[in-house]
């Protein structure tokens, strides 16, 4: 069985409204799940509503292209930590890890993990649009930024979390640091399938779905 405690319950589309985000929050706490997954604008309303439960506040910085500046990121997310966030998820700057420039991506998510103070970094790579090599090379450089997860996907590009993809970063990053798995997940066999290849957690809009599924058995 999926624990509920797996999931970052998310809701990242552009068109949410303040009642969606409540909503969500509310089956967050409902289901004991591990976060909320919200853009930046949203946490200091999450942080209301969540007050006093035990899901946590997650929000995502540099979203969905990650090509802003580094000073940029790293203030969204000293604001967002300062607003009541409790982890963090940051888009890699995607174009310069291509460039193979990458002390500019080591840099970019130095900064954002000092920005974060104690609040829990997870790096967003983007695997649909990098080769096994690129995706190696960026969860290398976020073990050496000391970020706390690595993660396959906005759900925004062009593709999302693929069972090899979460077996790769986790030989990659080995066993002490967080694999999250997020994109496309709809249901309980691909979530089981992306927990047994590694992922320590999933970020899916899909999840009360899923855990009913799995807590049912049907």
């Amino acid at each position: 069985m999926l624990a509920t405690k797996l999931f970052d319950h998310t809701i990242l589309k552009a068109d949410a409204t303040k009642e969606d985000v409540k909503k969500v929050c509310e089956e967050a706490m409902a289901y004991s799940f591990c976060s909320v997954c919200v853009n930046s604008y949203y946490v200091p309303y999450v942080a209301g509503l969540l007050h006093g439960s035990d899901v946590k506040i997650c929000t995502v910085v540099g979203f969905p292209l990650g090509a802003m500046s580094t000073r940029a990121k790293a203030l969204e997310a000293k604001i967002a930590v300062m607003d009541g966030a409790d982890e963090v998820d940051m888009v890699i700057n995607i174009g310069a890890l291509k460039d193979k420039d990458y002390d500019v991506v080591l840099e970019d998510i130095k900064a954002v993990k000092e920005a974060c103070g104690n609040a829990l970094l997870k790096v967003i790579i983007e695997t649909c649009l990098l080769t096994d090599e690129e995706k190696i090379k960026a969860c290398e450089l976020s073990k050496e930024a000391n970020a706390d997860f690595v993660k396959t996907s906005t759900g925004f590009s062009t593709a999302g979390a693929k069972v090899d993809d979460i077996k790769l970063m986790r030989e990659t990053v080995g066993k002490d640091m967080g694999v999250k798995a997020s994109g496309g997940i709809h249901d309980k066999e691909f979530a089981n399938a992306l927990v047994e290849a590694g992922a320590s957690r999933l970020g899916t809009s899909a999840t009360i779905k899923i855990v009913e599924s799995a807590f049912y058995d049907v």
